[in-house]
């Protein structure tokens, strides 16, 4: 394979710019309708008023960037590192601003499904097709979602009553099938959606592996079901959705098997002219089985939510809620049980949604009590400007913090050496951001945000024998630049990062995080059955273990033909360089590789 030539990427960005903006010239104007998110403030708000950094996925966006999994998707997205280690199936770990894998809070239609026992969410085992929509949220949100989410948040909505049809194969074996029916309107509706995937894969490591490789293709299964229902009832809905995913993935010394289940119920209405609430109860659970290592993790959640929404007048709203969850964790090494545990968590939020005259405010506080490591309260601060119809200043500030996960807490070690700690704090922070938002007209979009975030009471394997402490302080600091253009014929998105992810107790930079990194999406439109796409995406050096992961860049090509009513036929060629580069030391990545996609969709 060859190394990436970034003047070869240039140019062919540039070309496929200059080319669509000659077609965009034709484009003719039209009025978007707002975007409703309701990650960053727990109830819907249009995505122009949100005074945070966030960003919306919807499954249009999904399906025009053709991405062959969850990873490749967020790592478009600004903001977000992805390392994975080796293939599909692979292990994936998400940075999001600079902070840690298990910085970000992770939710699936409002469930969260971040581990007890690794603290983090692996997004390998989460079928795209399932995907309806996704937010991310960066930045501080304990005010409203407590323990986690540090860097930000990214909820995940499945879809719901959809009935389509996928049909994938391409590189390395791979080949996967997706259906899903669905029946009802918006009040009454019930789907169903399943799937299966395999991939024969590549090895997972190379000759650069320090623990010793063995150059086989490591494979991937992934079989999963779901399903969901809403009801009316008077002014109420009820809804619920079932969710499970088993994968089989293998590794060089040998192979893991995955099942995880969520379960989320919800009854939401209107219990006066200005008084909603949202009941809500959960539940969700992860097994993972390694036999090569005689290794079993457990986790299991149970959650229970109840949001209140006072709608005062047009210009406030108030937020009051209440969180209750229990978490179990366990872990079985060869056959004998070592951690066994099991904590509560109570919070109380509100918030405080109000307008005036170009003025938009946002206050939130919220008040934790862990029956593992006591109380915890976070505060959160946001103002948002608008100097023009068209420009908007915004700046918040806002405080974070982490349970440790129980491996850090309770696991019992190897020989006495990476023993767990049970008096371990959690570790908390405050991050300060000012933005820019710039509506140049109803085609194009500028967006500009700078934040600096310091971490305290970081946990490290840094105590005697290398248990578990806190001993570290970080600091995170960095700019972000989005901008949007969508013509009739040609449409380009990119978003550019800068950022400075630092251990301030040895003034050495965080492991596995690029200081720069840019995406570039062009679609262009050539007439109502064919549409094609370019995609450039660049990183900086990452630190590592030892020498430092070189940058990299890669170019993807996209085409679709919508050839009959509802039906498409799309080709991806991934790595159009065949570049040769590596996310983590000793891992692989792909050559150049393509997928054909046979796609039917019944709701349109």
């Amino acid at each position: 394979m060859k190394r990436f030539n970034s003047n070869h990427a240039i140019k062919l960005a540039i070309l496929g710019i200059a080319i669509g903006s000659s077609l965009s010239a034709q484009a003719e104007e039209a009025k978007a309708l707002d975007t409703i998110q309701v990650t960053a403030s727990r109830s819907e708000v249009s995505i122009e008023k949100t005074l945070a950094s966030v960003t919306v996925i919807t499954r249009s966006d999904i399906e025009r960037s053709q991405a062959p999994d969850v990873a490749d998707l967020l790592s478009q997205q600004a903001g977000l590192d992805i390392v994975r280690s080796g293939g599909t199936g692979a292990n994936i770990s998400v940075f999001t601003r600079g902070s840690n894998s298990n910085h970000t809070l992770i939710l699936i239609n409002g469930v969260r499904v971040n581990t007890a026992m690794q603290g983090s969410y692996d997004f390998s085992n989460l079928p795209i097709a399932m995907i309806e929509r996704i937010e991310i949220v960066r930045g501080p949100r304990a005010a409203l979602w407590g323990s986690d989410a540090i860097g930000g948040v990214i909820q995940i909505f499945t879809r719901e009553k959809s009935s389509y049809a996928e049909f994938r194969a391409g590189s390395y074996g791979r080949a996967e099938f997706d259906a899903g029916f669905g029946h009802g309107d918006d009040e009454n509706n019930f789907g169903v959606s399943f799937g299966y995937g395999t991939a024969e894969g590549f090895s997972a490591t190379n000759a650069n592996y320090p623990f010793g490789f063995y150059p086989d293709n490591d494979g991937y299964r992934n079989s999963h079901l779901l399903l969901n229902g809403k009801l009316a009832i008077g002014t109420h809905s009820l809804s619920a959705f079932v969710s499970a995913k088993n994968t089989h993935h293998e590794f060089d010394q040998g192979e893991t098997d995955r099942r995880s289940r969520e379960v989320g119920v919800v009854l939401k209405g209107q219990i006066t002219d200005i008084w909603r609430h949202s009941i809500s109860v959960s539940h969700s659970y992860d097994h993972l089985e390694t036999p090569a290592f005689a290794s079993v993790f457990g986790n299991r959640r149970l959650g229970f939510d109840w949001i209140n929404t006072i709608d005062a007048n047009e210009q406030n709203s108030i937020n009051v809620g209440v969180n209750w969850s229990q978490e179990n964790g366990f872990n079985e090494n060869g056959g004998l049980v070592s951690i066994d545990q099991t904590r509560r968590n109570a919070g109380l939020f509100a918030t405080w949604r109000g307008e005036f005259a170009r003025n938009i405010f946002e206050l939130a506080a919220r008040h934790d009590d862990n029956s593992q490591f006591g109380s915890k309260t976070t505060g959160q601060a946001a103002w948002g400007f608008e100097i023009t119809d068209a420009i908007k200043i915004r700046t918040s500030w806002g405080q974070g913090f982490r349970a440790p996960n129980f491996n850090e807490l309770y696991y019992p070690g190897f020989f006495g050496f990476f023993a767990g700690n049970p008096l371990l704090r959690p570790e908390s922070s405050r991050s300060a951001e000012l933005g820019l938002n710039f509506k140049i007209n109803e085609q194009q979009s500028l967006e500009v945000s700078a934040y600096n975030t310091k971490v305290t009471d970081l946990i490290a394997f840094e105590g005697v024998n290398f248990s578990a402490d806190n001993v570290d302080h970080a600091r995170l600091k960095g700019a972000e630049v989005e901008y949007k253009f969508k013509g009739e014929r040609f449409s380009l998105s990119a978003n550019a990062g800068w950022q400075d992810a630092r251990d301030l107790d040895n003034d050495t930079k965080l492991l596995r995080r690029a200081d720069r990194k840019l995406n570039i999406n062009t679609g262009f439109k050539i007439n109502d059955q064919w549409d094609w796409g370019l995609d450039l995406q660049a990183a900086s050096e990452r630190p590592d273990f030892g020498p430092a992961t070189p940058g990299y860049g890669r170019v993807d090509a996209r085409l679709a033909f919508h050839f009959a009513n509802a039906w498409t036929l799309e080709a991806r060629v991934e790595n159009l360089g065949d570049n040769d580069y590596e996310l983590i030391p000793g891992f692989n990545t792909p050559g150049r590789s393509g997928m054909v996609t046979l796609r039917w969709n019944g709701n349109r």
